[in-house]
């Protein structure tokens, strides 16, 4: 039975679970229930084994218009004396981050499709995503800036990673729209469609793909390839050897090579 939310709804077909931002009278805006059943959401589809991709979409006319301002009231913090105040706000913003690392955290590769809006939460949202993909109408902000605070659970952080360091800085800085063509060219959004039904389509298109491979061996390559975003060439060479020397899985590598000597699809167990 499918976890129920809030803010959220969740759709399991064939393998790939489809997560919807789900407050569309709101623009998606990401207010306090909706950071912690992302989390609930997302550690809920790191444990089921019967999905092995996850897409992530906005409901209604926007993708994600970022934090629910309403939510600043709530999470400085109640202390009058400025130390304790200033440590709650401290712990609340580490929550939003561990709020929005389940997604990088997620076994299952989770693909982002963006339509229309995305700014500022909705930036480091899809910061934490494995691909993402946009419509022609996507554009993207990192919006904290022109409300005079730097962007604190993942941008800033993730983004670097991603796109030039000399172009985060502008975005940065400037707080100055990306449209989708420029985010494709800079390898923010691996590719950008003409609307959002066929976003949609080609992104579902591209999860079945992914779920026709091994589990094991692409939780193996997800886990892989953060590692290596955070650790040296060596010590990520070291870390694949010794992954592989305990997951490698004689039945999917069986199951593989025959497959491709015979032309046709492997089987794998979740």
């Amino acid at each position: 039975m499918l976890p129920e939310f809030e803010t959220l709804t969740l759709a399991i077909d064939q393998q790939v679970a489809t997560v919807q931002l789900n407050r569309p009278e709101k623009a998606n805006a990401m207010n306090q229930p909706m950071w912690q059943e992302l989390q609930a959401c997302f550690e809920w589809l790191d444990d089921e084994p019967t999905v092995r991709v996850v897409i992530l979409a906005g409901n209604g006319a926007h993708f994600c218009s970022g934090i629910d301002l309403g939510m600043f009231g709530d999470i400085s913090g109640v202390s009058k004396e400025p130390s304790r105040r200033a440590e709650q706000l401290r712990r609340n913003i580490l929550r939003l981050q561990d709020n929005l690392t389940a997604l990088e955290k997620c076994r299952k590769p989770v693909l982002a499709a963006i339509h229309n809006t995305c700014i500022g939460g909705g930036v480091d949202l899809t910061c934490c995503c494995d691909m993402r993909y946009a419509s022609a109408d996507a554009h993207f902000s990192i919006r904290e800036i022109d409300i005079g605070m730097t962007a604190d659970v993942g941008t800033l952080q993730r983004l670097p990673h991603i796109i030039p360091e000399g172009v985060i800085r502008e975005l940065a800085y400037t707080g100055r729209t990306l449209g989708a063509e420029e985010a494709r060219e800079l390898g923010f959004v691996n590719r950008v469609y003409a609307d959002k039904e066929t976003l949609y389509k080609e992104v579902m298109a591209i999860a079945r793909t992914i779920a026709e491979k091994s589990p094991l061996a692409i939780r193996g390559t997800k886990e892989v390839l953060i590692y290596t975003r955070d650790h040296s060439v060596q010590d990520s060479l070291n870390y694949i050897a010794t992954w592989n020397a305990g997951m490698l899985s004689e039945a999917d590598l069986v199951a593989g090579v025959t497959a491709q000597a015979e032309k046709k699809l492997a089987t794998f167990e979740d």
